[in-house]
């Protein structure tokens, strides 16, 4: 498999942070949700249920994924804000896009939760001072992540994800 397939704009990479780059990233966050409507738009139920890849998630698993990640990491913005290095939950992503509701067709709610929470991620990264952005949380896999490095994860993961879907629709000429 080709890893432009998995990973159609590159692997995350953790850039030094710039007043530039946080500006950007935030203009990035309120344009996903837009961005991911429109690379499903006009999708039938079939090529919803259809895998982006070989062994990977349906287009539908994608789209649900990628509003369920936003709803979990947005409160380790929160937590990091407020608490001193706090530990959070990572959910198991492969388990969840089992789960019957995440190999649903149906969109809307996903759709409409993705932009809502990116709506508020916006609000909270415009208030972020740069003191803020040096703030931290720990995961449980990867250890110690800044708010600066949430920032750029999150951006680039929801064009990422998004690009897998556009990535596909070219290869399949929809």
């Amino acid at each position: 498999m080709s890893d432009g397939i998995r990973y159609p704009i590159g692997r995350f990479q953790y850039r030094e942070p710039t007043p530039a780059l946080r500006r950007s990233l935030i203009a990035q966050f309120a344009d996903a949700p837009g961005l991911l409507r429109a690379a499903v738009e006009g999708l039938d139920g079939e090529q919803l249920l259809t895998r982006y890849r070989e062994d990977g998630w349906t287009v539908a698993q994608v789209v649900h994924h990628v509003a369920e990640s936003d709803v979990n990491a947005y409160p380790r913005l929160k937590y990091a804000l407020t608490e001193d290095n706090p530990a959070v939950l990572v959910a198991q992503q492969d388990l969840w896009a089992a789960l019957p509701d995440a190999q649903s067709a149906a969109l809307e709610s996903s759709l409409a939760l993705f932009e809502a929470i990116r709506g508020r991620w916006v609000e909270a990264w415009m208030a972020v001072g740069d003191a803020g952005f040096s703030r931290a949380w720990t995961h449980p896999r990867y250890g110690r992540l800044t708010v600066d490095h949430v920032l750029q994860q999150y951006a680039w993961h929801a064009l990422h994800h998004t690009e897998q879907i556009i990535g596909l629709r070219r290869r399949m000429g929809w």
